[in-house]
């Protein structure tokens, strides 16, 4: 097993080892032991699937407490762009995001804390979108920010994506008051 750091405390690359052979390959998916060189014990509680064809945009969606949510997210096919935006007050990086390209070849990871405001694009057709959360779905403690804000910067890599109507009016992080 091999990590990355980033910049933005809390965020986590793992890069499970692969056994590749004329049959196919296998690799571990999860364990618990990957967090504790970080004193990290996440406990999830539910996993989510989508799939979407290239283009479209998910995000940038959390959960309030006392319903947030840390995510372990990974495709299974296809390719997408991760993206993780720090949401917690009085953070150095607060306002600031990270990418991680997730690649179904590569069974990349990456582990996002409660705190993070999340979204992906989808680079291929069929794009197997999974998550691990920390907590269930709790529509009523949904919240948001805007993919496109100026103010965040973020490169997503496709000229215009498919956005839901959801998604389309979610508020400017200045127009934010961060529960975290």
């Amino acid at each position: 097993m091999d990590y990355r750091l980033f910049q933005i405390e809390g965020l986590i690359e793992f890069q499970p080892r692969i056994f590749r052979d004329d049959r196919g390959y296998f690799t571990e998916t999860f364990s618990q032991r990957w967090f504790e060189p970080f004193g990290l014990t996440p406990t999830f509680v539910q996993d989510n699937q989508s799939v979407s064809r290239k283009g479209v945009l998910r995000g940038l969606h959390f959960q309030k407490p006392p319903h947030a949510q840390a995510k372990l997210v990974r495709v299974t096919s296809g390719k997408a762009l991760d993206v993780a935006v720090d949401l917690r007050k009085g953070s150095p990086t607060y306002g600031q995001h990270q990418a991680c390209l997730l690649e179904a070849d590569k069974q990349n990871l990456f582990y996002i804390p409660d705190g993070f405001a999340h979204g992906f694009v989808a680079l291929e057709d069929n794009t197997t979108f999974l998550y691990k959360c920390t907590d269930f779905y709790a529509p009523e403690t949904e919240g948001g920010i805007l993919w496109s804000d100026p103010a965040l910067g973020i490169d997503w890599g496709v000229a215009q994506p498919l956005i839901s109507p959801k998604d389309e009016v979610l508020p400017l992080l200045q127009d934010f008051a961060s529960p975290f």
